[in-house]
């Protein structure tokens, strides 16, 4: 009997020792297979601790005007979303997606499913007769003009009438027709042509080793001037304008003065020469011209002020560039020109060519060769 006491308080001390345990919750539980979901707490690894590269975050938002309740899924830093973006915020492109474009046609401006492709390209001339050796650019215009990605694409139909570069310069090759299209890289259907006519070049007349065209005496890298030609300086008519183009920028404030005039073709081969010596010709046939080829020896050029890059963008230089037409000149090698006239931008170097055509090319937006439909290039 006692014995069977015994067991039966043995028995209920132990009831009552696993009724405390349980109700002080210290029975173990698997938290590695817990999801803890709108805690704002991270979600444990198989060892209990917190590992924030594996983690994701989900809560539950109302909708304040329907009352409806919608999941959010909020991407943690170091990872990417279905977009391509990083979850910082910003819209750097995953690695591998090309700059200023992003997955599934999204325009990069961070919302999803809008577009700012391409749709339409206008040209300021659709139609252009060249001679041969001859060029001419539209300017290009694409829209909508908040699009990412204005890259252009140039061809041509056929290469042995006119090429194209990469810019859109149309250069005429051989007699005949052909069209030149430009395409959107970004959206290759949508297209603008230019049609394109080629004819010979007209003869060109030559008077004692000198060229004349429309008037114009010419000297660059296609057509030279003999070593005999030698007008002794600036020619008075040259000389005279330079005089007024002087006393106007006073009138405004602005100090215009000759640094480099006449140069006979002696003294151009010893300039070159040196410039050979120091830099190599391939560098030299940029920024001098061989004797023979220079403008100077034409009495007819002139180097203003400081003859080098720094002269750039001074307030002399636009003044330059904006008034020098008035007075007969125009800056002979122009920006973005250099493809054609076969040097690099000089904004110091002003040519004579009188009031009339001077006032002309400038409106034309063209330098002298396209203006007169001539090439600029050695052949030797």
């Amino acid at each position: 009997m006692k014995n069977n006491f015994v067991k039966v308080s043995a028995a209920l001390t132990a009831f009552l020792m696993i009724f405390a345990g349980t109700s002080c919750g210290k029975v173990d539980q698997k938290n590695d297979e817990k999801k803890i979901i709108s805690s704002g707490t991270e979600e444990p690894t198989k060892d209990g601790s917190s590992d924030p590269s594996e983690t994701s975050y989900q809560a539950d938002s109302a909708d304040e005007t329907t009352g409806s309740t919608e999941k959010q899924t909020e991407t943690v830093p170091g990872t990417t979303d279905k977009k391509g973006y990083t979850a910082s915020g910003s819209d750097k492109p995953v690695s591998g997606q090309p700059s200023g474009t992003v997955p599934n046609g999204s325009s990069g401006n961070g919302s999803s499913g809008s577009s700012s492709q391409i749709t339409d390209i206008s040209l300021t001339f659709y139609d252009v007769t060249l001679t041969v050796g001859s060029s001419k650019m539209p300017i290009v215009t694409m829209l909508p003009a908040d699009a990412p990605n204005k890259g252009e694409i140039w061809t041509s139909s056929d290469e042995s009438v006119a090429i194209v570069d990469a810019y859109g310069n149309i250069t005429g090759v051989g007699k005949g027709s052909c069209t030149v299209t430009v395409a959107s890289s970004a959206n290759p259907d949508v297209k603008a042509k230019v049609n394109v006519k080629v004819e010979d070049a007209p003869e060109v007349p030559v008077a004692d080793g000198v060229t004349y065209i429309d008037g114009v005496l010419i000297a660059n890298k296609t057509y030279s001037l003999p070593a005999s030609y030698n007008p002794g300086g600036l020619t008075g008519e040259c000389s005279a304008a330079f005089q007024q183009l002087v006393n106007g920028a006073a009138a405004d404030n602005i100090n215009i003065y000759l640094s480099s005039g006449f140069r006979s073709y002696d003294y151009q081969a010893q300039i070159y020469n040196n410039y050979v010596a120091i830099d190599g010709q391939a560098n030299a046939d940029t920024y001098s011209a061989r004797p023979g080829h220079s403008e100077h020896q034409t009495g007819l050029a002139i180097d203003c002020n400081i003859i080098d890059d720094s002269f750039t963008g001074t307030p002399e230089a636009i003044w330059l560039e904006n008034h020098c037409h008035e007075y007969g000149f125009i800056i002979r090698y122009p920006k973005s020109k250099e493809g054609i006239t076969g040097y690099k931008y000089e904004p110091w170097h002003i040519r004579y060519i009188g009031v009339e055509k001077a006032k002309a090319v400038h409106d034309s937006g063209l330098c002298l060769e396209e203006y007169l439909g001539i090439t600029s290039q050695y052949n030797y």
